[in-house]
């Protein structure tokens, strides 16, 4: 079957989901990343999103946290303060997913301004819950297209802590959860190289060259020993996942977005 980049990001996100995990579920691609998971090979996955919602398991993709279909198909609903204190900074999630405007090669993250911060070329929405999701999940999973003016070699602001400047900082904080264990995009995975924690490319997905990944990377990205390909999205995760996306289409027309 023929599927697109996006798709390609969608699937890979949600291969890395297992069973037995608990989600922090951002809205867009990881949503719709989280409810494939949950639609295929991990229906016990526990989603849950920043407004407070528990184990939802949603019809349709939600175009915003506060969007109704959540709280109708949750388990229960509580609040946002309880959402960060007891189950966030309790410990109790294992995966949270983000993005960014830039990513750099130690896998930190930028959501609020591009240029200098007291006079931005662009003032992005910021952080919203980004930085404690960095810290307080057991790891962290990035999604995000791959270029050069969003891999940088350094980023304009540090809004969500990956694994620091120079790799080292998340642990001389003495932050004990793992951080950025992968980072999908529309080209490859990469994964934190154990001595040095500098994500290095060890998927590439089917036709990309390794030159088209340098030619869109800001630092000197590096490849692991072994670099695997990405095995293709499946007929049956392409149906499941189209399916999703066309059911939203038709409960919330063009405000939908995403890509069937």
């Amino acid at each position: 079957m023929n599927y697109t980049p996006q798709e390609m990001m969608t699937v890979a996100a949600a291969r890395a989901l297992s069973n037995e995990d608990v989600c922090f579920v951002g809205i867009g691609l990881p949503s719709a990343a989280c409810n494939l998971a949950r639609l295929t090979h991990a229906p016990g996955v526990k989603l849950i999103y920043e407004s407070g919602t528990l184990e939802t398991r949603p019809d349709v993709l939600p175009l915003s946290i506060g969007d109704g279909e959540l709280c109708e198909t949750a388990l229960t609903t509580v609040s946002v303060p309880e959402i960060f204190r007891y189950w966030l900074q309790g410990g109790r999630i294992t995966v949270g997913f983000l993005g960014g405007a830039q990513v750099d090669r130690f896998a930190n993250l930028n959501s609020t301004v591009i240029g200098p911060y007291d006079r931005p070329k662009v003032r992005l929405p910021g952080s919203g819950g980004a930085a404690e999701i960095a810290t307080g999940c057991g790891q962290i999973f990035i999604v995000m297209k791959q270029g050069k003016r969003s891999f940088v070699r350094d980023l304009d602001f540090l809004t969500s802590l990956g694994h620091g400047r120079t790799g080292r900082e998340r642990s001389a904080l003495g932050i004990r959860t793992k951080g950025p264990t992968l980072l999908v995009t529309d080209l490859c995975l990469m994964r934190p190289e154990p001595e040095t924690n500098e994500m290095i490319v060890t998927s590439m997905h089917s036709g990309v060259t390794r030159e088209q990944i340098v030619e869109n990377t800001g630092w000197d990205v590096r490849f692991a020993d072994t670099v695997e390909q990405t095995p293709p999205p499946t007929q049956d995760e392409l149906s499941v996942l189209r399916d999703l996306h066309e059911r939203t289409a038709r409960a919330h027309g063009a405000a939908a977005g995403g890509e069937a």
